[in-house]
């Protein structure tokens, strides 16, 4: 006997649900384990990178079904606009997809057809091989495949802020997230990711996200500038990642128990 099986909301679905930003981590380790722990911490979002965590497909799947039992919702980073490597990250069943380095609106409408199947998209067939319908348990998972996948794309250069009301408007974006990082760097300012330009590019693209009628994200592990994004409006932020809270906690102990470096044992 075939029961019915239910898969969980879109983040889509839950940032229209919610009435607070939804705040999350990255989970960079690649490792189940630790997307375990960070699952339970009770944020509202993570984030399972594969541009620049050492993921590959059996990686993510494993953290996807070590965080499927927690109050959670898990975007996955595609390593790029990769049509291939997009398919199979669905059919793992990740159903929500941040595609990162789009500049323009016609990256994203690359990146919308990559995550649809025909004919508004180019999204293989392969539900009844795939954990996405839970192995055909999914009733009229294909026909309704568009309401069980969002699809939100990373804006990380100059030239993506000045093109972001056009990117946020295309038809099967569901949200826009704003990466100061690379920002900084296409900016000629590399590793200052709260430099005041780089911020007032970060507005500049929140305001035009938001003025498209689409939610906005921006990753920032600074919390007075976390608070700040929060403020002008940011609907989701990334605050942290699993493997920069283990170094900073490690620093932290070995400064306390042992001294800073070159200081030797603390307490000698």
């Amino acid at each position: 006997m075939q029961l019915p099986v239910n898969i969980p909301a879109t983040f889509r679905e839950a940032l229209t649900a919610s009435d607070r930003p939804l705040i999350g981590m990255w989970v960079c380790s690649g490792s189940p384990l630790v997307a375990e722990v960070c699952a339970g911490g009770g944020l509202d979002w993570l984030l399972i990178d594969m541009e620049h965590g050492p993921n590959q497909l059996e990686s993510v799947l494993a953290q996807l079904q070590a965080v499927a039992a927690y109050p959670v919702t898990p975007l996955v980073r595609a390593p790029g606009l990769l049509p291939v490597v997009i398919k199979q990250i669905l059919d793992l069943g990740a159903q929500n997809i941040l595609m990162p380095m789009i500049d323009t609106p016609e990256q994203a409408e690359a990146a919308v057809r990559a995550v649809r199947y025909p004919p508004r998209g180019n999204r293989g067939v392969g539900s009844a091989l795939a954990r996405s319908a839970r192995w055909n348990r999914v009733g009229d998972y294909l026909a309704n495949a568009d309401e069980h996948v969002s699809l939100f794309v990373q804006i990380e250069s100059a030239t993506g802020v000045g093109n972001a009301a056009g990117i946020a408007a295309v038809d099967g974006v569901d949200g826009v997230f704003v990466g100061p990082s690379d920002l900084a760097a296409s900016m000629g300012l590399l590793g200052k990711q709260t430099h005041p330009d780089v911020v007032a590019a970060v507005e500049r693209a929140v305001e035009a996200v938001r003025g498209a009628g689409k939610p906005v994200g921006v990753n920032a592990f600074d919390p007075a500038v976390a608070s700040a994004y929060l403020d002008q409006g940011a609907s989701f932020v990334l605050v942290g990642a699993d493997v920069a809270l283990l170094a900073r906690g490690s620093e932290a102990l070995a400064e306390r128990f042992i001294g800073a470096p070159g200081q030797g044992r603390a307490g000698k």
